[in-house]
């Protein structure tokens, strides 16, 4: 029996906040712990921390707020904290799972002692960048980010589509790491006739549903364009928009969509619950380096369209499980969107496959593969580093 690891995590986003990367983390070192691995997290100080004291598996160190993106932040760079803790009790291992100023003091602590690292490209900030107009940031972004991760034995990455991306700008030692999704809390049968009623909704009304933060980045505008077509293309149908979620241009959104429902952020059996109480699942973003909900829409049995990239590129077969189209053909997007509603047996059919699809995707089988790729890290010769 392999000896168990001590596996340090080091992240500038965990759980209880909401998005992709905080939920990710969560899963796979909660199934880590279970595997019987120690893993030790290093991550900023948030607001539910405040009486909580450091320990031997938790260093919290100070964040500063990442401006426009309320409740995200950056940690602070603790390099010298960091060395005397590993001096102390060394890690076999690290994962870095953000590149900001605390991974990045991880990286320089981690090469000095010799440990091993494997780190994650959870979040794509170059393009974030370039969605707001400045490409010589993304340019700069992608030359950081480079060469943060090619100092690393291993970039493990969620998506075929992002490792091709990543591969043809110089990016090295990448290996694929995919996602799961829980599908007993992500569950069909946690549908609420209640919470559609409050929705004003009737039996037979269709529920179009987006989660996910709302951002410039994230292309929501599509969200209006494809609701409006859907509502003309079929007047006999009753259809009403429901977002869940939280961000920088929700008060934007509200004004364009009066109609609409505005949930906010949920999660949980909540979230599960909003989730399978919808018909339809419209994912306009072509940025996700994964996209999660993409995989908890379809775990709760939703006719999910998305663009053809990232996980409904890994999880949709469209027609069957799904509708996509191929990334920036808005005319696609809503044309999958209309097919998806030609007929009831259509939007039946492709819900029951979903569900079917997503009962395969369980976490086990990713944790298994983080715990290989981690282990082969931690056996290279005298805690090598590559990428020198």
């Amino acid at each position: 029996m392999s000896k168990p690891l001590h596996i340090t995590l080091i992240t500038e986003t965990y759980a209880p906040e909401i998005n992709g990367v905080a939920n990710t983390l969560s899963n796979l070192c909660e199934g880590l712990r279970l595997r019987g691995h120690r893993v030790e997290v290093i991550r900023p100080r948030q607001r539910e921390d405040e009486s909580r004291a450091c320990g031997e598996d938790l260093m919290l160190c100070r964040g500063w707020p990442i401006p426009g993106y309320p409740g995200l932040q950056w940690g602070q760079s603790s390099v010298h904290k960091l060395l005397h803790r590993w001096q102390r009790d060394r890690p076999d291992v690290l994962y870095i799972a953000t590149e900001g100023p605390l991974g990045l003091s991880a990286l320089r602590a981690a090469r000095r002692l010799r440990i091993a690292i494997v780190s994650g490209f959870h979040t794509n900030f170059q393009q974030y960048s370039h969605q707001y107009g400045l490409g010589v940031v993304s340019l700069l972004l992608t030359s950081y980010l480079r060469w943060f991760h090619n100092r690393s034995n291993a970039t493990l990455v969620p998506s075929i589509s992002q490792k091709t991306n990543l591969a043809r700008r110089g990016f090295e030692r990448l290996e694929l790491l995919s996602r799961g999704v829980d599908c007993q809390l992500f569950n069909p049968c946690r549908r609420s006739n209640f919470l559609r009623e409050n929705w004003g909704l009737e039996p037979g009304d269709i529920a179009i549903l987006h989660v996910g933060r709302l951002a410039p980045e994230k292309n929501l505008g599509l969200l209006k364009t494809t609701f409006d077509n859907l509502v003309a293309a079929y007047p006999a149908k009753k259809f009403r928009l429901v977002i869940v979620g939280d961000g920088p241009v929700r008060a934007m959104l509200q004004q364009q969509l009066p109609d609409a429902i505005f949930c906010g952020p949920q999660r949980g059996d909540t979230l599960a619950t909003h989730y399978a109480s919808g018909d339809l699942f419209l994912f306009p973003s072509m940025t996700g380096t994964f996209d999660n909900v993409v995989l908890e829409a379809l775990a709760c049995g939703l006719g999910v369209v998305a663009y053809d990239q990232a996980a409904a590129a890994q999880h949709i077969s469209h027609g069957h499980n799904g509708a996509v189209a191929m990334p920036g053909d808005q005319e696609g997007f809503i044309d999958a969107a209309r097919w998806m509603l030609e007929d009831d047996e259509t939007l039946r059919r492709v819900r029951l496959n979903a569900r079917q699809h997503a009962s395969r995707q369980g976490w086990a089988g990713v944790i298994e593969t983080l715990e290989c790729y981690l282990r082969a890290a931690s056996e290279t010769r005298d805690g090598t580093v590559l990428g020198v």
